[in-house]
Order: C-alpha cells, then structure tokens, then sequence
C-alpha cells in the first residue's frame, strides 16, 4: 500500500481503545482490514490529520479486541485478521516474514535477512522495517531478537517485548 492509500483509508478510519497486559492498544482499522495498532501513550494524530471516528462496536475492531484478548489470555496463537499495513515493498516482505515466525519462537534480525534472501548485512535494514511494523502483537515483531540472544529495541519499549515473549514462552509450558 502507497502512503498516498493509506492516506485515503486513514480518512475512513475507525478505531477504538482496549486493555492488554501490555496497557492500553488502539486499535485502528477500515471495513475491510486492520491499519494498525498502537501502543498508549497514542499519537494522536495520522500525518497531520485526526484519526476516523471512535466506532467500539465496528466489527472488525470487535474481532480485533476479540483475538488479542484471547492472545493474552494464551487461547490463541495464530491470528486470522485481514491486514492493510502501509509500508514499502520492503517492509511489507519484512512483515510478511515476521507472521512466520511461530508463536513462542524467535529469530534474529540476520535469520530474518537470510529468510528473505539477503546476507547478514542487510540485518540493519531488517532491523529498521521491523520497528516500523504498524500492526505490533498481529504481526509479531516482538519475535525478533539480537544475534547473541538479547532483546533489541522494540518501538513499544523493551519491557512490552520481554512481557510479549515471556507470555507466549509460559503458555507452552
């Protein structure tokens, strides 16, 4: 999707705000798939414009709230949600490969790479795509770890990624 699209889907917009262990999310989608979902404290704003309409009883928003609860709750591993997020070709081959990394698992930002068809070099560039994901816990970023096994950076902060991990990690046990 261009950044002139997902201006226009912006434009139509809806979105609404629910609880997680991970404090508050917004989650912001169309009729037809979800754009994104944000961590608190909110931007508040989409390239300068005001988000659609607050809509909790959209049915895609309701189904989104309705998978992530049952995420966090440990009922589900796998989400079945139509995704629109806007980056470059890419990021979204980058996505892409993220949504294959099994729940409770991680790979590096080099495995990523490797993945893709691309050396370990272009690691860094993994790494940039990764934090720009727009739909976090659907499209599970939070999988993606440093090559010596650390956690690196997360755009919602190291704590959310550790609780995210450690989540699935107890759930499989």
């Amino acid at each position: 999707m261009t950044t002139l699209e997902h201006d226009q889907e912006l434009e139509q917009a809806m979105w609404t705000v629910v609880d997680s262990p991970v404090g508050e999310l917004r989650l912001v989608a169309t009729d037809e798939a979800v754009l994104a979902i944000e961590f608190s404290p909110f931007r508040g704003l989409a390239n300068g414009r005001p988000l659609g309409e607050r809509a909790d009883d959209q049915p895609l928003l309701k189904e989104t709230a309705r998978q992530l609860a049952a995420y966090f709750a440990r009922a589900l591993r796998e989400f079945d949600l139509p995704l629109a997020p806007a980056g470059s070709a890419f990021q979204q081959r980058v996505w892409e490969q993220l949504r294959l990394i099994p729940y409770g698992q991680t790979a590096s930002y080099g495995e990523v790479a490797r993945r893709l068809g691309m050396t370990n070099a272009a690691s860094r560039a993994v790494g940039l795509a990764n934090g720009r994901n727009p739909i976090p816990v659907v499209v599970p970023c939070h999988r993606v770890i440093g090559a010596n096994g650390t956690l690196t950076g997360y755009a919602g902060g190291l704590d959310r990624k550790q609780l995210l991990l450690s989540l699935e990690q107890d759930a499989l046990f």
